[in-house]
């Protein structure tokens, strides 16, 4: 199967290595730059006429030594143009027929504007995201092309046998991008290519504890006070913690106690989620230690816990279908909000040990709604009480969710796009 990294930060690279980086997470753009089916475009843009959709083989061999045409011009570390159409071994899953499915709406033609990410992008064209590379023509005129700029123009062309094409032609940012030996000094840089995803949703579960057991909870050093009996501080005040006097002195995640996650099914307490408020540095451990904080995304209050720093989790990821009829339920979302939109952070009742991982996708299932058959009123049945017998609506699809956290029997993803409103209990299921 292709591997694609997600390169959440790509804007930072810098020096001689960055076009060895880029090469590498070439495929990235492409993997995700078709999610779900969203149909918003600008009104410019002109939907392009439906075209039969091709069938694509899916291989049942190793996919350690299976290697698209595409993968083997990345390897070489040239331009080589890959046909559309390349088989893909499926992860996790049988062989199987699968077929390309264009969004119905699909435009003929769209250029990349600042401020879009692949998976906007991806709506327009496609069903499914992990399908991308096999309809992209690699053009071995330009260097790098699978990171898209701004100012780029995407294209929808259709080859002899009919199958979709995707057409890239270079704007003047990613032009300069590829062609420049050394990046411009620069406080923001301004021809970085787009987001996978925003990296910002996500930065505060990663490397971070994002899921807390009982004892942890129990045993934990914990903030006692704010210095000047603050009731909620940020960077850089000073809070004192207790019970970190057997512990070494450094860097320290601060931690909030979240929603109590427990199976729906089973009633079994899975855990707490962990809401990271920021980091705090401890010099000399103590009884009652004194701690400053040096980073924050929430303010700190007491009863706010403390774990080491631990080793920053990649945001690097290989998005592709979870396994064959996996099912759970969402059980919180980060924040508490009733209704969950999109690029926000849930708990689901799957992990490790139900073969998930992170970078696998997931589909969203709206519950369906419990409405009254008011047909007997209109009857006028005399059995009818109430407004009718209760009839439950079937689930509706929500939208795709992105793992990228895993736990025993808990995961965290990321919702990339929402098309009906999503509720914590709704499902999640194999796409």
């Amino acid at each position: 199967m292709v591997s694609f990294q997600v390169l959440a930060r790509a804007d930072e690279v810098r020096g001689s290595g960055r076009q060895a980086l880029l090469l590498r997470t070439a495929a990235c753009g492409l993997a995700l730059l078709l999610a779900s089916g969203c149909s918003l475009f600008p009104a410019h843009e002109t939907p392009a006429a439906a075209a039969p959709a091709p069938r694509v083989a899916h291989s049942t061999a190793p996919v350690a030594t299976q290697q698209t045409s595409l993968e083997a011009a990345l390897a070489r570390g040239d331009n080589v143009p890959a046909s559309p159409g390349t088989a893909m071994a499926a992860a996790n899953a049988p062989a199987a027929s699968t077929t390309v499915v264009l969004n119905p709406n699909a435009p003929k033609s769209y250029t990349v504007k600042r401020g879009d990410t692949l998976w906007g992008i991806s709506a327009m064209f496609l069903r499914d995201p992990w399908l991308w590379p096999e309809i992209w023509y690699v053009n071995p005129a330009i260097q790098n092309p699978h990171l898209i700029y701004p100012g780029d123009v995407l294209t929808l062309a259709y080859g002899a046998d009919g199958s979709p094409q995707i057409h890239l032609e270079r704007g003047a940012a990613g032009l300069s991008a590829a062609t420049r030996v050394e990046p411009l000094a620069r406080s923001t840089p301004i021809d970085g290519p787009i987001a996978t995803i925003p990296y910002a949703a996500i930065a505060s579960f990663l490397g971070k504890p994002s899921l807390i057991t009982t004892e942890q909870a129990r045993r934990a050093p914990h903030v006692v006070a704010l210095r000047d009996l603050h009731v909620a501080v940020g960077a850089p005040h000073t809070v004192y913690v207790s019970g970190l006097q057997k512990a070494a002195a450094g860097r320290y995640s601060v931690v909030r106690l979240g929603d109590a996650l427990k199976d729906p099914k089973t009633g079994k307490l899975l855990g707490y989620m962990g809401i990271y408020t920021g980091t705090a540095r401890v010099e000399e451990p103590a009884k009652v230690s004194r701690a400053v904080l040096t980073e924050s995304t929430r303010e700190t209050q007491p009863g706010d816990l403390l774990f080491p720093e631990e080793q920053a989790t990649s945001a690097d990821l290989l998005p592709h279908a979870a396994p064959d009829r996996l099912d759970g339920q969402i059980l919180s979302v980060l924040d508490g909000v009733s209704m969950i939109g999109q690029y926000q952070v849930v708990a689901i009742n799957r992990g490790t040990r139900q073969g998930l991982e992170a970078g696998h996708v997931l589909a969203i299932d709206q519950a369906g709604e419990v409405v009254h058959d008011k047909s007997c009123l209109q009857r006028a049945q005399s059995w009818c009480f109430g407004g009718g017998p209760k009839v439950a609506l079937p689930s509706e699809r929500a939208g795709p969710l992105l793992v990228f956290k895993t736990y025993q029997d808990v995961s965290f993803g990321l919702t990339v796009m929402v098309t009906a409103p999503v509720r914590v209990a709704d499902h999640v299921r194999t796409p």
